[in-house]
């Protein structure tokens, strides 16, 4: 039997995790003199509400190795005899390596799949790897199909506020207040598993003109059935008009899901950001 487990960067809720029988290990958020365990113990509304009460920045960690031979023992003792492993991008955490370490003395043979994304890109990968041990595919067709579809898949997303992409050392000071004094949402992606920029738009119209430009174009450069997952943080009806505004432009598409990023990823982008995930459905 094979056992699926990917952390909480993953953004998929408790009930989806339950059905889709894949287990869950949660990286760590600091805030507010506290260690909170991501979507546990805290979520993005929380981390929302402090700060905009006084509290500083939080930090994150990501699981030990400890964590993940705890998880790997709990599904050998449920039966599983072998473990695929989706984690969040190894240029944001360094949780794929604690996945690593503790495979080492993993009792059955350990899959890890760097997913080279976070919340929907994770969960994108998470079901399908579901869907193909459902069916009985083996492990290594399923971390095949996974690698493949993760090199057509593309973010796009803006983010509310730089103030968290400022002190989180990801931006300067000075374009941080630039920013701010002149409304410009910048557009950003992940490259390699790295936050990198993408454009920038004056207020979030034209913001969200741009992303639908650039799923215009990644559609382009693909057959295959287009499929979108959507995504916020605090600000559902800015996802919600993301998505309105594809189909007003006429892409045709797959309608995934609209995702809540949870504290994880918050502490590292802010409020207010919103985005989509482009991915081509595979055979």
């Amino acid at each position: 039997m094979l056992a699926i487990i990917t952390d909480s960067t993953s953004d998929l809720r408790a009930d989806e995790l339950a059905a889709l029988k894949v287990r869950r290990v949660p990286l760590y958020v600091n805030f507010q003199g506290k260690v909170h365990r991501d979507w546990l113990d805290i979520d993005p509304a929380k981390i929302v509400a402090g700060v905009q009460a006084g509290a500083d920045l939080p930090t994150t960690s990501q699981p030990s190795p400890e964590d993940f031979t705890q998880a790997y023992a709990a599904a050998v003792a449920e039966g599983a005899t072998e473990i695929l492993v989706v984690t969040i991008t190894s240029g944001m955490s360094g949780t794929f390596q604690s996945a690593n370490l503790a495979a080492k003395d993993a009792t059955v043979p350990v899959s890890i799949v760097d997913s080279q994304n976070a919340s929907a890109g994770i969960a994108i990968l998470v079901r399908q790897a579901v869907r193909m041990r459902d069916a009985g595919a083996a492990r290594d067709a399923i971390v095949a199909t996974l690698e493949s579809m993760r090199a057509q898949m593309i973010v796009l997303f803006s983010v509310g506020t730089l103030e968290y992409l400022q002190k989180g050392g990801r931006i300067g000071r000075a374009q941080a207040l630039l920013g701010g004094l002149l409304n410009v949402r910048p557009i950003l992606s992940l490259e390699d598993g790295k936050i990198v920029p993408a454009g920038k738009a004056r207020g979030t119209k034209k913001a969200i003109a741009e992303i639908v430009e650039r799923i215009r174009e990644h559609a382009a450069k693909h057959s295959g059935e287009l499929v979108l997952d959507f995504l916020h943080i605090q600000d559902k009806p800015a996802a919600e008009s993301l998505r309105q505004a594809v189909r007003d432009a006429g892409i045709t598409f797959i309608d995934g899901s609209v995702y809540e990023i949870g504290a994880v990823i918050a502490a590292h982008v802010g409020p207010g950001t919103f985005g989509v995930y482009a991915h081509i459905k595979p055979a």
